[in-house]
């Protein structure tokens, strides 16, 4: 029986849905197992029946193309008695007694799940870290100073008396610890949903698209827009915005010159110039109404691009997102222009996806 598993950190409570994902994205590149998780655990351990299929689980993808995991490790042994004494050592002589899947890693990273049980770790994993470090770079498994290109080694501990050994792949994991990446909220933005905006706009687009997207002077429309969160980050970055409410927009952003409150609709809403380079949303509605309404704005040329939130069920939300983004597909792929398309569970997103359209020509993809 095989022992290799792939590690998927997530949300807590979306345990079910990456396991549904990774079921169906495995499945689909013919590599064969099953998910093991327990509810609120803000981990997934996907057992693979074969050995050999371990280091193909973690780069036939990369983890920012999917929508759920936030990190997908390679775990090829574990520790399920550590003992308090000598914790490095148990580490070593766990190294020492497997076939090793590289001769040196790049980095090491400590981490735990992201849970109020789990954070309970966080202290011990930031101060174990060091002695590891200098003991794996003495062994000579790790490179004497950190090397990006190179595979990160992962010990992840469950709690304090499990722990599992793992690794990832430059190009193809997240770079941020507990692939988190933790941005500050500005004191001068109207509320706290500006984060869910940043983190897209940071951590889905390439500095290539966001120059594209982002344009000094250029256009947007923001549906749903009260008190202007989002409207701030467009702001921000110097773009016009119409921004879409029967609720009131902060005064500090209408005195930029650069917005226009409308109090419509945002289902009914037309941009005053008949286009906008760029469309957001964070309504509460139905996800497939968003997506039918994000697709109408791309294939009339309403919008260049798009960005706007999927809000989610309690129950079903993988093929929630799914179904709302197959059709939306469907429509977009009928047109001349191609699009660069991403859904992801971000971390300052909650009960939603995000996604990101970049309207593109098909040469470029």
């Amino acid at each position: 029986m095989s022992s290799a598993r792939v590690l998927a950190y997530c949300r807590p409570g979306y345990e079910n849905d990456t396991a549904n994902e990774l079921t169906t994205r495995y499945g689909e590149a013919s590599i064969f197992g099953y998910p093991v998780s327990k509810k609120n655990s803000g981990f997934v351990s996907y057992h693979l029946y074969s050995d050999n299929e371990l280091e193909k689980a973690i780069s036939t993808f990369d983890v920012h193309d999917s929508i759920f995991p936030r990190q997908l490790v390679a775990v090829f042994t574990s520790i399920n008695d550590v003992e308090k004494e000598d914790r490095v050592g148990q580490v070593l002589n766990a190294l020492n007694e497997v076939e090793k899947p590289f001769a040196h890693f790049g980095a090491v990273d400590v981490e735990y799940p992201d849970t109020e049980e789990g954070k309970t770790l966080a202290k011990f994993c930031r101060k174990f870290t060091v002695p590891l470090r200098q003991a794996l770079r003495k062994a000579g498994w790790l490179t004497a100073k950190e090397n990006s290109g190179k595979p990160k080694l992962h010990i992840f501990f469950e709690s304090f008396e499990i722990c599992h050994i793992g690794y990832t792949l430059p190009g193809f994991a997240s770079r941020d610890h507990l692939g988190i990446c933790r941005l500050k909220f500005p004191s001068d933005a109207p509320s706290r949903s500006t984060l869910k905006l940043e983190d897209a706009l940071v951590n889905m687009l390439s500095e290539k698209q966001q120059a594209k997207v982002l344009r000094s002077g250029g256009r947007a429309v923001d549906l749903g827009a009260c008190p202007g969160g989002w409207t701030y980050q467009l702001v921000k970055r110097g773009m016009y915005v119409e921004a879409i409410d029967n609720g009131l927009v902060a005064d500090s952003l209408m005195q930029t010159g650069l917005v226009e409150h409308h109090a419509a609709d945002g289902f009914t809403y037309r941009p005053q110039f008949g286009r906008v380079d760029l469309l957001v949303c964070d309504m509460i509605e139905q996800p497939d109404r968003v997506a039918k309404l994000m697709g109408d704005w791309l294939v009339k040329h309403w919008a260049t691009h798009a960005i706007f939130n999927l809000k989610l069920p309690m129950k079903q939300r993988y093929e929630t997102v799914v179904e709302a983004m197959t059709l939306l597909r469907s429509r977009l792929n009928a047109l001349e222009d191609a699009f660069a398309v991403k859904v992801r569970h971000l971390y300052h997103d909650r009960d939603e996806v995000t996604v990101t359209i970049v309207r593109t020509s098909k040469d470029e993809v």
